[in-house]
């Protein structure tokens, strides 16, 4: 995935800015294992953002040691990888019997580049460059399916009620009529109810942007959306945590 110079300079932690991997549950573990520093500096914090706990080999020998020495939820593995490459990695771990679901991350778009990936024993097959959001859909839906946690169809947050098959929303029974990005922040929100969702998160998931446009959308539509949902209600569901991001939890 190619960034350019002055983006690389934006995905650098802020170290003024709280971290919000403190905020959440840390007992999903997953592995990361990718040579590309940048890449894996993006995917690390936004998947430490989204409430893992992470850990990061930048090699195949080394990402095969962390596989095998103790469990986790979920591995993400490139396939071109100094020392072992991603393939033989995957294979060793299936011949050693590790069952963890695997994200593969590759630059090889042919169709059998990703039958051969996911012969030898990977779980899913995501090209370079990707956005962050998809690649975030992807390990939950890996871990759903370990878990075989059904889907639910509707959302709910006290009144506030999203039908995911339908796409309409109410609250307290009355209809709320929201714009597609309003939609898809709301089912964002509501799907990380009680956790602090920042500008980053917010901006790869609606938008699928991997960097930060230097703008105010997030705001805006925030905005927008509170408006609907709150505005005409006593309680208040979204919140602003200051310097940090948003929230949408039970009105106190």
């Amino acid at each position: 995935m190619v960034i350019p110079a002055g983006v690389r300079a934006r995905l650098k932690p802020d170290a003024t800015r709280p971290r919000l991997d403190a905020e959440y549950d840390v007992r999903v573990r997953a592995l990361l294992v990718e040579d590309d520093a940048t890449i894996a500096e993006f995917v690390v914090r936004g998947l430490r953002e989204a409430g893992f706990a992470v850990e990061h080999a930048a090699d195949g020998d080394a990402g095969l040691t962390a596989a095998t020495g103790q469990p986790y939820d979920v591995a993400i593995v490139d396939l071109m990888l100094p020392k072992r490459d991603g393939l033989s990695l995957i294979e060793e771990l299936r011949r050693r019997g590790v069952t963890t679901p695997v994200l593969i991350l590759s630059a090889r778009r042919s169709v059998d580049d990703r039958v051969r990936g996911l012969q030898t024993g990977g779980d899913d097959y995501l090209t370079k460059p990707f956005a962050f959001a998809e690649l975030l859909a992807r390990v939950q839906a890996l871990m759903r399916r370990a878990s075989r946690a059904p889907e639910t169809t509707t959302l709910t947050v006290e009144d506030l009620a999203l039908d995911l098959l339908s796409r309409k929303v109410t609250r307290g029974g009355k209809p709320i009529d929201l714009r597609p990005r309003e939609f898809a922040l709301l089912e964002y929100l509501m799907r990380n109810a009680g956790k602090v969702v920042s500008k980053t998160m917010i901006l790869s998931h609606v938008w699928e942007y991997n960097f930060d446009p230097q703008t105010n959308i997030v705001d805006v539509l925030v905005s927008r959306l509170r408006e609907k949902i709150d505005r005409p209600f006593e309680k208040k569901l979204l919140q602003t945590v200051r310097g940090v991001g948003y929230v949408l939890r039970a009105g106190e």
